[in-house]
């Protein structure tokens, strides 16, 4: 793709520009994307009592909803390298929101189970942002570009917790539905917004700066789709890539899982609130406004100043220092010092992601797709095993506990359960903790060629994120 144009700046208010347009609506889309992806969970409580869920299959929705989306992102990369990521996005939006809108529907366990799993595949959509601004945007500023399209997108993850509510209320306040009904509603809803979106990002998108992919391959500036093959035979048999899969896993799968699992940990130790505790979790959700984009930014300064070797060489020490502030958090009882930890914990974690894809776009620039999508891939594997991780430890330490207070009071019994979940998930972070820098030093197996050095430093000046318009 040596012959498309780039752009070597991003202009965050210069809607002229078709990089800048590409860009906030691939953000938007993915935030929407994420935002249908979680938007059940404030509401699980009301689905739980509505369709008479189980304990099993609570977990196993969510396990589902991760699942899903490990195989969408698969498919999804090598499907944008082929087709572009304009259609792919648009399909992905439409078909993605039948499923968000069908879960309003259903009646049994099984239907929503089914629902969550297709649910789950719109979480790809990820990888196709990363796509579209990989290409989009010129080496020199790519993963900056990459990072804040990635962590303002996934925003919605965390935004959906005050959102869902609010279409909620609005619901019932308009008369709509009744509360026991909101949860139904505002699913709906998300679903018609993400339908409406597809159709937004296919009259208002474009592949490339120079058009759309089937435009340049009849005027031959694109290779033939069936030579697209070749390509991701050669990404799968590059060892950088199943790094890169497993660094992911270290920095996005935690994440997410530590999300997940943090609001019960800070109750279980802390003894805070839940309100409390949501709310501290959630802030560090808004930290995806600023430190992904720091590390695709310093991602591209060490290139600027090292080469492809300083993009490897950032990422590993980003990623150790992730490490460290886990498992320090870990061992921490006093609330005020392991918030500031947890503080570093969600700052470094969230760097590392946007510094991880400043190298992906620099493995095969033919294959960009389908490493992203193997990649991004890494990032929900990883959430699976750590939660499952966690899940083990804690449900055989609260076994113990209930054991061994069986015939006390109920109080003494939650709070010998409440002690045992924290000091088994405490030991499963610093556990995690160490595994992320063992991973680190991994990360520096990564080489690049020669070849690939000095193509890479023959577009590297200075990156620049401008906010105004000049």
């Amino acid at each position: 793709m040596s012959t498309v144009k780039k752009a070597t700046k991003l202009e965050l208010l210069n809607f002229k520009n078709p990089a800048t347009k590409t860009f906030w609506i691939t953000s938007i889309a993915f935030f929407l994307c994420f935002f249908a992806w979680f938007g059940i969970v404030p509401f699980m409580p009301d689905v739980v009592r509505d369709l008479g869920l189980t304990p099993d299959q609570k977990w196993n929705s969510i396990i589902l909803a991760v699942t899903g989306t490990v195989f969408a992102r698969l498919l999804i990369g090598k499907l944008t390298d082929k087709y572009g990521p304009r259609l792919c996005y648009t399909w992905l939006l439409i078909l993605g929101a039948i499923p968000v809108i069908a879960i309003g529907f259903v009646q049994t366990p099984i239907q929503f189970l089914i629902c969550r799993l297709f649910i789950g595949f719109i979480g790809a959509s990820f990888v196709i942002t990363q796509v579209h601004t990989s290409i989009m945007f010129a080496p020199s500023i790519v993963g900056t570009a990459n990072a804040t399209s990635a962590g303002w997108g996934n925003l919605g993850g965390g935004a959906n917790r005050l959102g869902m509510p609010i279409i909620a209320a609005a619901v019932v306040s308009f008369g709509i539905a009744d509360q026991a009904d909101a949860w139904r509603y505002s699913m709906i809803i998300a679903g018609v917004i993400c339908f409406l979106m597809g159709i937004v990002y296919y009259f208002f998108t474009q592949d490339t700066l120079n058009g759309n992919y089937k435009e340049l391959r009849d005027r031959g500036e694109l290779p033939n789709k069936k030579k697209d093959q070749v390509g991701f035979i050669e990404v799968l048999k590059d060892y950088r890539v199943w790094i890169l899969f497993l660094v992911y896993a270290a920095c996005f799968g935690i994440e997410l899982t530590v999300y997940g699992t943090m609001d019960d940990y800070l109750q279980n130790t802390f003894q805070l609130k839940r309100a409390t505790a949501g709310n501290i979790v959630m802030s560090f959700a808004l930290m995806n406004i600023f430190a992904r984009t720091l590390g695709g930014f310093f991602g591209d300064r060490f290139g600027k100043k090292f080469g492809l070797r300083g993009r490897v060489l950032f990422l590993a020490v980003i990623l150790a220092a992730e490490g460290i502030m886990l498992a320090t958090f870990s061992s921490i009882s006093i609330l005020s010092v392991a918030i500031m930890f947890l503080v570093a914990f969600s700052l470094t974690v969230q760097m590392a992601e946007g510094a991880t894809f400043s190298v992906v776009p620099f493995i095969n620039k033919k294959a960009i797709g389908s490493i992203s999508g193997i990649v991004g891939a890494g990032g929900n594997v990883g959430a699976f095993l750590a939660a499952m991780l966690l899940k083990s430890k804690s449900a055989f330490a609260e076994k113990i506990a209930i054991s061994e207070n069986q015939g006390m009071a109920q109080e003494v019994i939650d709070a010998a359960q409440s002690a045992a979940s924290s000091s088994a998930v405490s030991s499963g972070f610093f556990i995690i903790g160490g595994v992320i820098i063992l991973t680190s030093i991994v990360t520096l197996a990564i080489k690049f060629s020669t070849e690939e050095e000095t193509e890479e430093s023959e577009f590297s000046v200075a990156p620049q994120l401008i906010i105004a318009d000049k």
